[in-house]
């Protein structure tokens, strides 16, 4: 049965009996363990701090094996014209009873709202004089705490992105709660609640070299260990999401001043703590780049080599070569989420220009070309930015780099890899592109060597201290900085992401609104399927301009010509204001309406 919000109380309340009674029944054991039992046993206490941890949800192709770059303008995936969630999204069957988002993956309702409960269970065991915990070393106890506060702000992070405001709870409910008081809390105040619990865990005091408390640093043997970090990249997410449109209509507490030196700290503070942008020279038959090689291998906690993940989703690596294959791979099952036309156009060029400004038509079947750009319509996958050969197959990509003239991607109709006019065979793309970010190309059916995808890295950190930064106070405008090694204004900013790419700095002087749609493509383009897109087009309010339909590239083949032709897919029902946040579950609505007298359901549901 899922947790409903105002159930909590009845989950662990054998346990919570424990605590809050002394009488001595002298029951036979039934198995169950007490919470004075558990903390007052040191591997207990830490098993059930790391059970807190594992409330931080594995990302990647979780919903129905497709990634959430899938349910926005990333991609189109192949099983569109099959029976599944993908189909239910595309054609508007989402309502407060039914929600593909979920139908497949986490209810994040009752996921990250249990989270809190296990984490408000743990913050008032520990710092409750009554209950008899084990001796802990003062910094061993603070760290866990400071841990289990970033968690749970964490969980909230995680539902504000997607509900708006949700009602705080601080601790664990009694058999008397009265839910008739509850309430859904604002975002505005859901931000302050995270930043507070951010702001408690970092100013509990690290010892450097100790194994123990809240840290910078971790070994190898601490893989999904929080650390100071990632309480840093919570507070700097938080922060921009709530001074952006959805969330601030111009009078709201957090405006963009406050983003910019949250997220300037933020950076500020990893940068000085020795995170780096990934740019280790690869060989050509390992990886294209530093960019691409980055994406398919795994971060070491240690951060001996990789100075830029700051956490990592623990559990497995991307089946990208099963579920976003080509054709060509040996046991791939299906085509997964193929790129959008529009996502490779926003590659630049080598040398930085923009191929495409744009569209002339609502159709985006004809592009507005780049008078000043190298870009050859006839020629399109020429000189482009690095990230595109890192992140998309396209036709003539080379598939295996250790063995480049064997087999390359053929995406031209009768191509290996071709589209397929049977929209039933999902093993074929719908836009004339594969995915090949996290994949590497010796996986397959016997080796599965993909990537994990990061939930926070430092890329990320640049990028949202660059949009604060610019909606304060503009592009080349310095904020205040005590970091000598920090970039001072937004240009530079977006410039350090660009540079670890291979790619030439933005000109100077860009006005607020050009840099804007240079900034907004940048992101897109450096964090292409990582989970920031579908948010992204939300906050920003933009989802009716991106999320309509999709467009692709249809290749024939002509003796030694390639002619191309854009081709736009059929038109989404998710692109309404109502799309902007996920629906609440209607029985949970009903039973808070019951309780409170007040509809919690979020606009237009």
């Amino acid at each position: 049965m899922k947790i409903k919000i105002f159930h909590l109380v009845l989950i662990g309340l054998s346990m919570i009996a424990g605590v809050c009674s002394c009488v001595n029944l002298d029951l036979p054991s039934d198995g169950r363990v007490t919470l004075n039992e558990i903390f007052s046993n040191y591997s207990r206490t830490k098993s059930y701090c790391a059970t807190c941890r594992s409330y931080i949800a594995q990302v990647g192709f979780k919903y129905g094996n497709t990634p959430l770059a899938s349910f926005c303008d990333e991609a189109q995936d192949a099983s569109d014209g099959m029976n599944s969630s993908i189909n239910d999204w595309y054609n508007g069957r989402t309502s407060a009873f039914t929600n593909p988002l979920i139908a497949d993956y986490i209810d994040p309702w009752d996921h990250y709202f249990e989270g809190i409960r296990k984490c408000n269970t743990f913050l008032s065991c520990m710092t409750n004089p009554a209950m008899e915990i084990y001796d802990f070393d003062e910094t061993d106890k603070n760290g866990m705490l400071a841990e289990v506060r970033v968690v749970r702000a964490y969980c909230y992070l995680q539902l504000i992105k997607r509900y708006g405001g949700v009602p705080l709870i601080e601790t664990p409910y009694e058999i008397s709660h009265d839910f008739t008081q509850s309430r859904r809390a604002s975002f505005e105040e859901c931000t302050d609640f995270i930043l507070a619990d951010c702001d408690w865990a970092l100013a509990v005091k690290e010892f450097e070299g100790q194994p123990i408390g809240f840290r910078w640093s971790i070994d190898d043997t601490e893989r999904g260990v929080i650390t100071r970090a990632f309480a840093y990249a919570v507070k700097s997410q938080t922060a921009l999401y709530a001074a952006s449109p959805l969330w601030n209509n111009g009078n709201g507490k957090y405006t963009w001043e406050q983003a910019a030196t949250i997220t300037k700290e933020a950076l500020n503070q990893c940068l000085a703590h020795g995170f780096r942008l990934y740019a280790e020279p690869v060989a050509a038959d390992v990886a294209q780049n530093a960019y691409a090689y980055y994406f398919f291998t795994r971060s070491d906690p240690s951060r001996s080599w990789d100075k830029e993940t700051i956490y990592e989703s623990t559990s497995e690596n991307m089946p990208v070569w099963r579920y976003a294959g080509t054709p060509i791979s040996t046991g791939m099952e299906k085509a997964g989420p193929c790129p959008s036309q529009e996502l490779v156009d926003s590659y630049e060029m080598a040398d930085g220009t923009q191929p495409i400004l744009g569209y002339s038509d609502a159709s985006h079947l004809q592009p507005i070309l780049n008078p000043a750009s190298s870009y050859d319509p006839s020629r399109p996958y020429e000189n482009r930015d690095p990230r595109f050969y890192a992140s998309i197959y396209y036709n003539g990509a080379i598939r295996y780099l250790d063995r480049p003239e064997d087999v390359k991607v053929e995406t031209f109709a009768g191509g290996n890899c071709g589209i397929s006019d049977r929209v039933t065979d999902t093993r074929f793309t719908r836009t004339g592109y594969y995915l090949r970010k996290f994949n590497n190309f010796k996986s397959d059916a016997t080796l599965n060597a993909d990537g994990y995808m990061r939930i926070f890295r430092l890329s990320e950190l640049y990028l949202n201290f660059a949009e604060a930064a610019y909606q304060a106070y503009g592009a080349d405008a310095a904020v205040t900085s005590s970091a000598g090694n920090s970039p001072a204004t937004a240009r530079e900013a977006v410039n350090a992401v660009r540079a670890r790419a291979g790619m030439p700095p933005l000109p100077e002087g860009l006005s607020k609104s050009d840099f804007e749609k240079r900034y907004r493509n940048e992101r897109r383009v450096e964090l292409a399927f990582e989970e920031h897109r579908f948010f992204d087009v939300r906050r920003w309010k933009i989802l009716n301009e991106t999320d309509g339909f999709v467009t692709g590239m249809r290749i024939t083949r002509e003796e030694d010509n390639f002619i191309y032709s854009r081709i736009k897919l059929a038109n989404r029902g998710t692109s309404a204001d109502k799309y902007l946040m996920y629906p609440v579950r209607q029985d949970e609505v009903a039973k808070m309406l019951r309780f409170t007298g007040t509809n919690w359901q979020n606009p237009d549901w």
